[in-house]
């Protein structure tokens, strides 16, 4: 993304308005009326002003940070968010998630880890509100026990873990303890998390995720089961499709996802899961 020609337009855009509030009067109504008007709104022009130089005092005071990522130069960008949140103790919410995020671009999943340490000290509000990175650090870090304990521990209504996890997380987060109980080989608990994705989720593409490790993994691994999950899996393919009817739908749907940097451990899964509901 360029955020020097955004900042700019911007202010072109408050620039023109400005010209527009102030000109476009005296020239439509006349001189005694655009007083009259000018006289009666004159607080837009400092808000509009102080709106322009806020914006502007934060890019200037953030351009490194802009410009290191428009380079996609993660390295430096660590180096740089580091000095800011633990060096200079900024805990800002949007610098932390930064370089949570930033670090696992790196695949660096002990440096996340050390992060949500210092953190759970000194912020642990941020942890919650950032518990689907720190918790996608473990299963990169292969400690699938870690991760079931993590992401259980912040489900809801299971104490002061769960407590500022955003509701948009959630259901990821209650996803993500079941794909850590599959990789931990916790198999039957697995079935029963994703039996209920593929019943009753409104999210097509964790449904379909959930349908596709019920298929794919679940039912080897539990013979016993494997009609009622096959059962399942159907069902919850019906219900992706029902949803986004066609592979293009689901593209869209997956796309909106990119943003989120937890979900690139999945992207694998995510173009399987695809393969198997529309296939």
């Amino acid at each position: 993304m360029k955020f020097k020609p955004i900042i700019i337009v911007f202010n072109a855009v408050i620039a023109v308005f400005l010209v527009i509030l102030f000109v476009v009067p005296f020239l439509v109504l006349g001189g005694d009326m655009a007083r009259d008007f000018w006289q009666s709104s004159w607080f837009l022009l400092p808000a509009l002003l102080a709106l322009l130089a806020g914006i502007d005092i934060y890019f200037a005071l953030n351009y490194r940070v802009f410009f290191l990522l428009e380079k996609e130069d993660w390295p430096a960008l660590v180096q740089e968010l580091e000095r800011r949140v633990l060096r200079n103790k900024n805990y800002s919410p949007r610098l932390v998630k930064l370089l949570a995020n930033s670090y696992l671009v790196l695949s660096d999943a002990v440096s996340v880890n050390a992060l949500e340490k210092s953190l759970s000290i000194v912020k642990p509000a941020l942890v919650n509100a950032n518990a689907l990175i720190f918790g996608a650090a473990r299963i990169l870090a292969k400690d699938n026990r870690g991760a079931v304990e993590f992401f259980g521990s912040r489900l809801s209504g299971t104490g002061a873990r769960s407590s500022g996890v955003s509701g948009a997380d959630r259901e990821w987060i209650s996803w993500y303890h079941g794909f850590a109980l599959l990789l931990d080989r916790q198999f039957a608990a697995a079935a029963a998390c994703f039996s209920a994705f593929a019943e009753t989720s409104r999210d097509a593409v964790l449904t379909g995720l959930s349908v596709y490790f019920i298929n794919d993994t679940l039912r080897k691994f539990l013979p016993e089961q494997a009609a009622a999950l096959a059962g399942k899996a159907q069902q919850g393919k019906e219900r992706v499709r029902n949803s986004l009817k066609r592979r293009e739908d689901w593209d869209r749907e997956v796309k909106q996802l990119e943003m989120e940097i937890h979900a690139a451990v999945l992207s694998h899964y995510i173009g399987k899961a695809a393969d198997y509901v529309y296939g």
